[in-house]
């Protein structure tokens, strides 16, 4: 039963007391007006019935009768009620690495390719988790909010380029300060990050990105995309291929995936890390260590299953107006 302020018909309701008291009390003085307009004090003894020492009570029951019968309508009234929830669910953001080394081919048909199908593919498998997305670079921005509408996702992904981050380079802790604002609201066991990379950190930030999760609570799960002896990185122009990336000496430049680093970042953040070169194998890893780490979560819902308690409330108002009606020989409002 709800009786907080925040229901309305229970203040209204309220609002009847006082009126109600005016009427009981304003009727007894309007007939003790009358009677005195109709006879002198000292006649009124044998004119009118002389009153029973029980009417005495009869404001205070009406009072009380009146009051049960509020408090059984606002219970029917008020037929929701406020429950805490505890569900084991996540909040999983996805940090997808859009670097130009996301365009190596050692992984058919490139990295981000790879990294956009795994992604694509594993929110699909996910149940009521809810799922946010974050590319980074250089710098590091949110192109979906934490929603559980995952026909959205697919959208989103698709449109994901290597040139969605103006800032090339590649910095985790960029990724995990834009990730932490998105989980301002999440507590700290649901937290979840999977980060798909090839794992090269340009701004060698790792070690902080790490110290950052663990003070905001958040468990990173990596995915690592590319071949340890790499690829190098093409340069496209209008879609088309005009060459591969070269360092000041003119000698062309490989990437390589930075595994160690990835799982680096995993371990020391209390979360795995997985092989991205298998789609299907690395999207059932994903799925299922999120599963596992599912972390409880308590929600405010309304339920229509409020426990009610108004039969009662209503059985004393009709059982008091009943005693009104016994004790009052002459069944009006005689007090």
């Amino acid at each position: 039963m709800n009786f907080s302020l925040g229901n309305i018909w229970y203040l209204l309701l309220l609002l009847l007391l006082p009126v109600i008291t005016w009427l009981l009390f304003g009727f007894k003085k309007w007939k003790s007006e009358r009677r005195n307009i109709f006879a002198e004090t000292q006649f009124q003894e044998d004119l009118f019935p002389k009153d029973y020492q029980f009417s005495k009570f009869f404001p205070v029951l009406y009072l009380l009768a009146f009051v049960f019968l509020i408090l059984a309508m606002v219970d029917f009234l008020g037929g929701k009620e406020e429950m805490k929830i505890q569900q084991k669910v996540n909040s999983v953001i996805f940090l997808l690495d859009v670097s130009n080394s996301m365009n190596a081919q050692d992984v058919q048909p490139s990295r981000l390719e790879q990294a956009k199908n795994i992604l694509i593919n594993t929110i699909q498998n996910l149940g009521d988790d809810k799922v946010g997305i974050v590319v980074f670079a250089g710098d590091a921005q949110s192109i979906m909010p934490l929603t559980t509408d995952y026909s959205a996702a697919e959208t989103y992904i698709g449109a994901i380029e290597t040139t969605t981050i103006g800032k090339q380079g590649t910095d985790f802790l960029k990724a995990i300060e834009v990730a932490t604002e998105k989980f301002k609201n999440v507590p700290k066991g649901a937290r979840k990050i999977v980060l798909i990379s090839d794992g090269e950190d340009n701004e060698g930030n790792d070690k902080a990105a790490i110290d950052e999760a663990l003070r905001q609570g958040i468990t990173i799960n990596s995915v690592g995309i590319g071949k340890d002896d790499g690829a190098p990185i093409p340069i496209y122009e209008f879609g088309q291929l005009m060459g591969y990336k070269t360092d000041v000496l003119g000698e062309t430049i490989i990437t390589k995936r930075q595994t160690e680093a990835l799982m680096s970042l995993a371990f020391d953040t209390n979360g795995e890390y997985v092989d991205g070169n298998d789609m299907e194998a690395a999207v059932n890893k994903i799925v299922l260590q999120l599963r596992n780490q599912k972390g409880a979560s308590e929600t405010l819902v309304n339920t229509q299953s409020a426990v009610h308690y108004y039969q009662w409330f209503l059985g004393i108002s009709l059982f008091i107006f009943v005693i009104i009606f016994l004790f009052n020989p002459k069944k009006d409002f005689n007090f």
